[in-house]
């Protein structure tokens, strides 16, 4: 257990407050050492053991790590200070060097979670820029692990092209869903059946990836020659792989220019 004191400006929103759940639920940190901003100054946080403030500056004065997980569009208008202090940042597209210039935090985290915190199945990657002490990096690496698991990584880019592949959670696999179901829609299924169909291969189906290597999975229903090999095939002489490469680059672009405006 750490004995730091964390902060979450942003921690009665949708991920905000799911990472503070997983955090008191977990014990990650001693009661009384996870601190909240809400404008009323009243949530059901608070009955689970989180600190509540009504102001934002209160918060971080309060905290030696300091989430926030706020809309990007949000961040020029924050206005706090956190001299000496580690900011860790869930917003898209802004940069370490932006949040240092208006922060004045002595280290920033950029960390891209997802919708799964909700289920404790994210994946979350970050970057830290500035110094921390072996302990906060510790701290960081178990707090994302509170909502699923975690990794750093040593480039800032990293965190904008992952912005646009782990950071899009569900995103992916409802269009493959919604896909399937309208392509056997089309073909004349009945629309319950396809919807049932079509969630079994990406819902269900795809668990067995948790003890399955991808590519040989792949490679082992191609050489058995049957209807799924065709089906491969198929989107593979489609240029499919290039196509979610397209797809991906262009939501990176999206994070490397920045989302301040």
């Amino acid at each position: 257990m750490s004995h730091e004191t964390l902060g979450i400006i942003g921690g009665t929103g949708w991920l905000g407050g799911a990472i503070a759940r997983a955090v008191l639920a977990k014990a990650l940190l001693p009661t009384g050492n996870l601190v909240i901003s809400n404008r009323s100054g009243s949530h059901p946080l608070a009955q689970q053991g989180a600190c509540l403030v009504t102001d934002n500056q209160a918060l971080v004065d309060r905290s030696d790590i300091v989430i926030l997980a706020v809309r990007p569009e949000h961040f020029a208008r924050l206005n706090i200070k956190a001299t000496g202090k580690t900011v860790i940042s869930l917003m898209a597209g802004i940069k370490a060097q932006t949040i240092f210039a208006q922060t004045s935090a002595s280290a920033v985290v950029r960390a891209m979670p997802n919708a799964a915190v909700e289920i404790e199945q994210s994946f979350t990657p970050w970057y830290c820029a500035g110094a921390i002490e072996a302990t906060t990096r510790s701290l960081v690496q178990r707090l994302f692990e509170c909502v699923g698991t975690a990794a750093e990584v040593q480039e800032e880019d990293f965190i904008d092209y992952l912005s646009a592949l782990s950071g899009t959670g569900p995103a992916f696999p409802a269009l493959l869903m919604t896909a399937l179901a309208n392509q056997a829609m089309a073909a004349g299924i009945p629309s319950d059946i396809a919807q049932l169909a079509a969630k079994s291969v990406v819902v269900n189906s795809s668990q067995l990836l948790v003890s399955h290597d991808a590519q040989q999975m792949i490679d082992a229903l191609v050489a058995y020659r049957g209807v799924t090999a065709a089906a491969l095939q198929a989107m593979t002489h489609s240029h499919f792989e290039e196509q979610i490469g397209r797809a991906l680059q262009a939501g990176a672009a999206v994070a490397r220019k920045g989302l301040q405006a």
